[in-house]
């Protein structure tokens, strides 16, 4: 007896039900989206209605126009002053954008360094003895808020670059050190076991073996670590943090422009979910077998 004609109508089916639940993802993806958008207009429109009956001073919560006005004043050029023909770059001399592209840049070498130093420390960490030694110092140092040692670090490394990026070092390091050694210690052991019998040695194992199964979590300790220094920026760019969003919101609030302090504060949320969307897109890229197993 054949099976083809089993077969054939058997692949239609099939297509028909991948057909189903791609129209059927597609019409959800539709619906968040519009539900994402009414909310935001929403709240738009009750801060609008908030400030324009004047239920709340200007310098507590701006109004949509001010805070757009700030915007774009921000990103582009103009007078010193009402009547003054000497024009100025933005704000502090500098474009927002440039600001953000120089938290950016501290943000990536921060977490940069703690992607090379944690990675590795937390697989040694995690199949070694190290990691009974070290991990309650590795939790001590994530318990710290940033704000209780930039003081010491400005002391050592001074008001420039350095400081920001060893703070933004120290916010990132922990969370892929720890998500990198649980993942580890999460690995089966009859993989292991399987790869060693199988001729492996050790370093081939970590590497074959080790690493893979644990990239997934390796990736989600990076967008942790992430969003950590992000929300570390602000404190990193206390001192001297021109030019940088957190350095211009810390300015800003200084001056009480409030318009501009929240400003600052769309562009850093707005940028830290890019961000995240930007790593989400990389863990799928380098591990599109997660959630699949």
């Amino acid at each position: 007896m054949s099976l083809t004609p089993t077969l054939q109508r058997a692949a239609p089916r099939d297509r028909d039900v991948a057909d189903t639940r791609r129209r059927a993802a597609r019409r959800g993806r539709v619906r968040r989206a519009a539900l994402h958008v009414t909310t935001f207009v929403v709240l738009l429109a009750v801060w609008w209605a908030v400030t324009r009956a004047g239920l709340v001073r200007p310098l507590f919560l701006p109004s949509p126009g001010d805070v757009w006005d700030a915007f774009t004043r921000a990103n582009s050029d103009h007078p010193v002053s009402a009547g003054s023909s000497r024009m100025v770059r933005g704000e502090q001399n500098y474009y927002l954008w440039e600001h953000l592209l120089a938290s950016l840049q501290r943000i990536a070498a921060g977490v940069g360094g703690g992607i090379l130093v944690g990675v590795p420390l937390g697989l040694v960490m995690g199949t070694t003895f190290l990691g009974t030694l070290l991990e309650p110092y590795l939790n001590f140092l994530r318990s710290l808020p940033p704000l209780a040692y930039i003081g010491l670090l400005i002391v050592w490394f001074g008001i420039g670059d350095t400081s920001k990026v060893w703070l933004l070092f120290l916010a990132a390091f922990p969370p892929i050190t720890m998500a990198t050694m649980a993942s580890v210690r999460g690995v089966r052991e009859d993989q292991v076991n399987a790869a060693l019998s199988l001729g492996a040695g050790r370093a081939r194992t970590l590497w074959a073996v080790v690493l893979p199964s644990t990239l997934p979590d390796i990736l989600t300790g990076i967008r942790v670590a992430t969003g950590f220094a992000w929300t570390t920026v602000v404190a990193a760019e206390i001192a001297n943090g021109i030019p940088g969003i957190g350095g211009l919101a810390y300015l800003a609030g200084e001056q009480l422009r409030s318009d501009l302090v929240v400003a600052c504060i769309f562009v850093i949320g707005l940028a830290a979910i890019v961000l995240d969307l930007g790593l989400k897109a990389l863990e799928r890229a380098l591990v599109p077998w997660r959630g699949r197993a």
